[in-house]
């Protein structure tokens, strides 16, 4: 169609989100449909940062704010990045966006030109290689491995760098892949960057406070001090908070980029919701003792998923270091024909005949950048994770 702008033929829709949607509409209709393909906490916000809200409402804070996040907001950013980062940030270092994917976006559109390529290791989020296309970036995919724990290595980071590069995205705890890189993983990488002036590193941290079996996470700023002035670190009160639906991202960086991103947010949205910043402050200052909690449930719905899956004909499925997502391999299901006669040729048909046949949505690896693979989210209850991975089991015990 000649009257739609010529970027949407360089994006797709987000597959994650068309899995969720899927699911819903089969419910509607009657389907007992059981949805793991969604990445959202099932615990519910916390009764403190409601009450903090609550009273924000009270005291009439609903007004437009500064664009890119109150002073206070700021405050408690800044706040939490010393005293768990060890990163020093003034708030002209600090944005607020709605939710991480705008302070991201904002990043991208406030530095790409055409033709600059954008370091993405696969598996990815969904949303970074659709989100440079749409900036008139070239996202460079860097496959990894099972064996190499779905960690790009330092190898194939120096490969993948060209004088076209302007940034790379890296983001541990990995969605989708849970694949969370130690210090000394990252050493290795920052050791190339160091060598490479004129990249720029993008660091999605949202998943940081969800880790398991001791594992201590690291950002990259932290780990080499010499990558201070060029990199994002972006984080947000979406997962380890259960906030997802309160849109509340935050990024620190140096001063200038900051305030490029600052015009683009003023000329797109203005503000986050003034009601969920302040509900967001009472999330990074206030008792964060809950998340430990939440994790202990989280670890054990993640053994659970990660032990059934290997049970199931045809799935291996290696067991992630944080997030809160397997991403099991379907390789031992390709080639082989459902109990309802649907051949399995990829990892998407292996997704759409267990939809239809099982009522389980999970999203395909292909859209991950990496196939034959699936995503499963575990943020859900562990009855409902139980009887998923049960059918998951029957669907491939009945391929043939």
């Amino acid at each position: 169609m000649a009257f739609l702008a010529d970027a949407l033929g360089r994006i797709k829709p987000s597959a994650t989100i068309a899995v969720t949607n899927k699911a819903q509409e089969l419910k509607a209709a009657g389907r007992d449909v059981i949805g793991l393909g969604a990445g959202e906490p099932d615990f519910d916000t916390p009764a403190n940062i409601k009450d903090a809200a609550i009273r924000a409402i009270a005291e009439g804070k609903t007004k437009y704010t500064i664009v890119d996040g109150i002073p206070e907001l700021k405050g408690a950013i800044a706040r939490k990045l010393q005293r768990e980062n060890g990163l020093t940030y003034e708030p002209s270092q600090i944005s607020v966006g709605t939710g991480g994917k705008q302070v991201l976006f904002n990043a991208l559109m406030a530095t790409l030109n055409p033709g600059d390529e954008v370091i993405v290791p696969a598996p990815y989020w969904v949303s970074y290689p659709e989100m440079a296309a749409l900036c008139g970036g070239v996202s460079v995919p860097v496959e990894t491995s099972v064996e190499a724990g779905f960690k790009v290595t330092p190898e194939a980071l120096e490969a993948a760098i060209s004088p076209k590069t302007k940034w790379l995205i890296f983001n541990s705890p990995s969605n989708p892949s849970g694949a969370a890189y130690t210090r000394d993983e990252i050493r290795a990488l920052t050791d190339v960057l160091m060598k490479h002036p004129h990249v720029w590193i993008m660091t999605d941290d949202m998943y940081e406070h969800l880790v398991y079996d001791e594992f201590e996470f690291t950002t990259i700023a932290q780990v080499e001090p010499g990558l201070y002035e060029r990199t994002l670190t972006v984080n947000g009160v979406s997962k380890a908070y259960a906030m997802t639906g309160w849109r509340i991202g935050y990024g620190a960086a140096p001063a200038n980029l900051i305030k490029a991103m600052r015009t683009i947010q003023s000329q797109s949205t203005s503000n986050p919701c003034s009601i969920s910043q302040y509900a967001a402050i009472e999330a990074l200052d206030g008792p964060q003792d809950f998340i430990a909690k939440n994790n202990a449930v989280f670890k054990e719905r993640r053994d659970l998923v990660v032990s059934m899956l290997n049970q199931a004909n045809g799935i291996a499925c290696p067991t992630p270091e944080g997030a809160f997502y397997v991403y099991p391999s379907c390789a031992g299901t390709i080639g082989r024909t459902s109990a309802a006669g649907k051949l399995i040729a990829n990892d998407e048909d292996f997704v759409t005949a267990l939809l239809e046949e099982e009522g389980v949505a999970v999203v395909q690896g292909s859209a991950f950048g990496l196939a034959p693979f699936f995503r499963v989210s575990y943020a859900t209850s562990t009855d409902a994770l139980e009887e998923a991975c049960t059918r998951i089991q029957r669907f491939c015990g009945g391929l043939r």
